[in-house]
């Protein structure tokens, strides 16, 4: 008997077509896996801002060599203990000119409220390396710590001076072998002046003529004249330097805050001043945040990055946020639950602000962003 037929052929089963319907998802996975692949490897033109660290300006920093250190500490002066916190705020970049997020991240930060996708060439200006943009945030952190510091010292009284120096002088300026980088003006056609603005004024005045510009130099005065050109980009009248303002300091404010950069933390610098320099606590030991550039005559000034800086505050603890007058309409509709904010266009206002914070004064009396 045979198990088998050895003439027996099988035929294997075909299978069945695939449904039209199942040969259109194949296609549909495989294009999304493409698109998957380059939204992960293309390149992007945009960064991203999320909430960076928030820094107690009443407590204290890591210091150069790894050890803390007070974060305002003032010499020649009379100092107080403080409590609570006069926090100011950062932002963090996502991304560089070297590195942009991909179109995943830049997505995923799409639909978080406390995140911001920018333009590359805003944050990092075309031609403008980093380094160059790290010089430049560290310059401009040491103005605001000088002028947040006569700004705060004159609000408590002091008397600061003030000089214009020449800061440098660029090619072909109209200045170039009459003036040197270091020298200090001390009169514009025969007036004393003691700021920029000052300057700026006796040279419009003047409509082009020759300035004569009273300067120190090495220690010897001397006078010296300068042709002003127009600038039709600016509308006005140019000698053609960068200046700095020097200040003659009465008392010896040191603020040390590494790996921060820009000017936007003057107001916190300028009101932390004042609480370790005075007896009563300006925040009533609560905690307040805040941002704004400021000036040595106690203008607040707007600042990037506002939305994210609530969401740093808050998430930090905040109680209340000072922010600038003319941020206030990027302030309105995301201001993250808890957090109060108060409109300050000048150190007074967030002086008075903080007082009745303090004294449980009548909150709704005070400034705040609101939709127009």
């Amino acid at each position: 008997m045979a198990l088998f037929d050895e003439n027996l052929q099988v035929v294997p089963a075909q299978r069945p077509p695939l449904r039209r319907s199942t040969r259109v998802g194949i296609i549909a996975l495989a294009v999304a896996l493409v698109c998957l692949a380059a939204l992960t490897f293309l390149p992007t033109g945009y960064v991203i801002q999320q909430p960076g660290p928030v820094y107690n300006t009443l407590g204290t920093a890591t210091g150069a060599d790894g050890t803390a250190v007070p974060l305002i500490e003032v010499e020649g002066a009379e100092t107080f203990d403080t409590t609570g916190a006069l926090d100011l705020t950062t932002v963090q970049v996502v991304g560089n000119r070297e590195r942009t997020p991909t179109w995943l991240e830049l997505i995923g930060a799409w639909f978080d409220r406390s995140r911001a996708v920018v333009p590359l060439d805003s944050v990092f200006p075309a031609g403008q390396t980093s380094e160059q943009r790290t010089e430049q945030n560290a310059q401009l952190m040491v103005d605001s710590q000088h002028e947040a510091t006569v700004a705060a010292l004159r609000e408590l009284g002091y008397e600061v001076d003030s000089r214009v120096r020449i800061h440098s002088l660029p090619e072909g300026s109209p200045a170039e072998g009459v003036l040197r980088a270091d020298d200090v003006v001390t009169a514009a056609n025969g007036q004393p002046i003691s700021d920029v603005t000052q300057l700026r004024d006796i040279i419009q005045q003047g409509d082009g003529a020759p300035v004569a510009l009273t300067i120190e130099r090495g220690g010897a005065e001397q006078t010296v004249e300068v042709s002003p050109v127009y600038s039709e980009d600016d509308s006005a009248w140019q000698i053609g330097v960068s200046t700095i303002l020097d200040y003659d300091f009465p008392v010896q404010v040191t603020i040390q805050l590494d790996n921060v950069g820009g000017p936007s933390a003057g107001l916190m610098f300028a009101l932390g001043i004042i609480d370790t320099m005075t007896p009563d606590e300006l925040n009533g030991g609560r905690q307040v945040a805040g941002t704004g550039t400021i000036t040595a005559d106690g203008v607040v000034g707007p600042i990037g990055g506002i939305r994210q800086k609530l969401y740093g505050a808050r998430g930090a603890g905040a109680e209340y946020f000072l922010a600038p007058a003319a941020n206030c309409d990027e302030v309105v509709g995301h201001i993250p639950s808890g957090l109060r904010v108060f409109s300050v266009a000048e150190l007074d206002d967030a002086i008075t602000a903080l007082d009745a914070v303090r004294d449980g004064g009548d909150l709704d009396a005070l400034p705040a962003c609101a939709v127009p």
